[in-house]
């Protein structure tokens, strides 16, 4: 309970947007821009504003950018669709897992909304879903929490 208290403190909780959606919290946060264009783009929005619920873990501006130059507008693409949505619905674990349930999985496999599994590991107070640092935690929306990455994180090919 101390690690993740320290983790919470370390990382930073963010205000509570409980009475909105996790789309309409990505939506209303310009550091999501980018996210919010995807999901639509993906046909996504009505299933993120669903019951629920969902944790997501939800890469930032900054973090797109860091993909390969075209790779994001190639995902963009209609064609691409099929794609786009794997991996966005790699980021979405089903549950509500919040940043003192997360620090409980360090080296765990968690099921992604995807089918496939991401890996969480924890050292001190940092936390990575495979490759991706938590740098926020614990915007709780009405249908779940968001847990802010500074990754676009991939699902494994097959």
């Amino acid at each position: 309970m101390l690690a993740a208290l320290t983790l919470s403190l370390v990382l930073g909780s963010s205000a509570i947007a409980a009475d909105k959606t996790i789309v309409e919290t990505a939506a209303g946060n310009e550091s999501f821009s980018t996210l919010v264009a995807a999901v639509k783009a993906a046909d996504l929005v009505e299933v993120l504003s669903s019951e629920g619920p969902f944790t997501v873990f939800a890469p930032t501006d900054e973090a797109f950018a860091k993909l390969p130059e075209g790779t994001l507008e190639t995902l963009l693409k209609p064609e691409n669709k099929e794609t786009l949505v794997k991996i966005l619905t790699y980021h979405v674990v089903p549950g509500k897992v919040m940043a003192a349930d997360v620090v409980e999985l360090d080296g765990e496999q968690v099921e992604t909304a995807a089918g496939a599994k991401a890996t969480i590991s924890v050292a001190g107070s940092t936390v990575m879903v495979d490759k991706a640092k938590v740098v926020k935690t614990d915007i709780e929306c009405s249908n779940g929490v968001i847990h802010v990455i500074d990754a676009v994180i991939l699902p494994p090919t097959e």
